[in-house]
């Protein structure tokens, strides 16, 4: 039978083909859980909100925020695999329930959402309100904990502020009869979603973000390092020292501090092989591997693994974080702490769309 790995080498010459250790060619960060400061820090808020429920019986609520890339979802599918389903007397038990918000969704495709996660066979079935009646019963049923809503900000993208209320009136309704602990999880213009509604905006008004890593100070740089360092004790080859500081600040401008684009980059050249001595990665490995995963028009005095490029923040228009959602649009409490490019050099910033 046909397997990927019998078109690997399609149209290539036999002095062209590369053939991988299996080590190399299955290598992937994305299987491991790198539990640094912020990520554990959002973790441990998200656990406090779930325990208040189950022993103080609050219903307490957060908003995480972020930007693609921070880690967000990770963290969320981190947290679920804490507590994994299990079956009591055939039903299926679900502690932590975690909703994919679709987009731009109805009230009705939203309970659809909720349902199906719950498994209901019946999802697709019956008008808005009785979904949202099935919805309370499975969640008790179930025994869910812990509602845990990703994507928010598809509750406002694309839609009339009359749409964005109707839906988010109804998500305060199943929240305050649900009566468990949630937390949501979007963008930074999610904000937006619970500031147009009181009732929202009193459960969820003081949101967390998830910065992405900074580079701007000493404990920023040891920090952002300190991650580099244990993604090089993985590798399943030598390599170019990834946490040295040089080489560190070119990740950080090459990511802009986000978790998702530092894997991208070295999982696509690990996966390849370095082309250094023995396999050994290099830093024109990473070169190519920016432009396979990052930034495919990226010319080279922009590329930050070029040795001769110009370091700054990619978010002038048409580069990879130009949609960068500036959280300090919509708070002016996270005006003050919003990261600023540590080289102070003037970077372009447009607001998500």
């Amino acid at each position: 039978m046909m397997n990927p790995n019998d078109l690997q080498t399609l149209g290539l010459k036999a002095a062209q083909v590369r053939l991988l250790p299996a080590a190399i060619a299955n290598f992937t960060l994305r299987k491991e859980i790198i539990e640094h400061p912020k990520f554990t820090a959002a973790i441990r808020e998200v656990a406090r909100i779930h325990q208040r429920g189950l022993q103080a019986g609050v219903a307490e609520s957060l908003l995480l925020v972020g930007q693609t890339g921070s880690g967000k979802s990770t963290l969320f599918k981190f947290y679920v695999g804490q507590f994994p389903k299990t079956t009591v007397n055939g039903i299926v038990k679900i502690r932590v329930l975690l909703i994919w918000t679709p987009e731009s969704p109805t009230v009705k495709e939203f309970a659809e959402a909720i349902l199906i996660a719950l498994g209901d066979p019946a999802a697709y079935k019956g008008t808005a309100a009785a979904k949202t009646r099935r919805i309370i019963h499975f969640l008790k049923e179930c025994g869910v904990e812990l509602l845990l809503i990703d994507e928010f900000q598809h509750f406002f993208d694309g839609r009339r502020v009359a749409e964005s209320r109707r839906i988010s009136d109804w998500l305060k309704s199943l929240i305050n009869a649900a009566g468990i602990p949630v937390v949501l999880a979007g963008l930074p213009r999610a904000i937006q979603v619970v500031n147009m509604n009181p009732q929202l905006r009193r459960r969820f008004g003081s949101p967390q973000y998830l910065e992405p890593f900074g580079f701007g100070t000493e404990s920023d740089q040891r920090e952002f390092r300190g991650v580099l360092k244990r993604f090089q004790r993985q590798l399943p080859m030598g390599s170019v020292d990834l946490s040295e500081a040089n080489m560190a600040r070119r990740f950080y401008y090459a990511s802009h501090g986000l978790f998702d684009y530092v894997v991208k980059v070295i999982d696509d050249a690990a996966s390849r092989g370095g082309t250094g001595d023995g396999g050994r990665l290099t830093m024109a490995d990473f070169a190519v591997s920016f432009k396979r995963t990052v930034w495919s028009a990226a010319p080279d005095q922009l590329n930050p693994f070029m040795e001769k490029a110009t370091l700054r923040l990619l978010r002038q228009p048409l580069e990879p974080f130009d949609i960068w959602d500036d959280i300090a649009q919509y708070t002016t409490t996270a005006a003050s702490k919003a990261r600023k490019d540590p080289d102070a050099q003037t970077a372009t910033s447009k607001r998500g769309s």
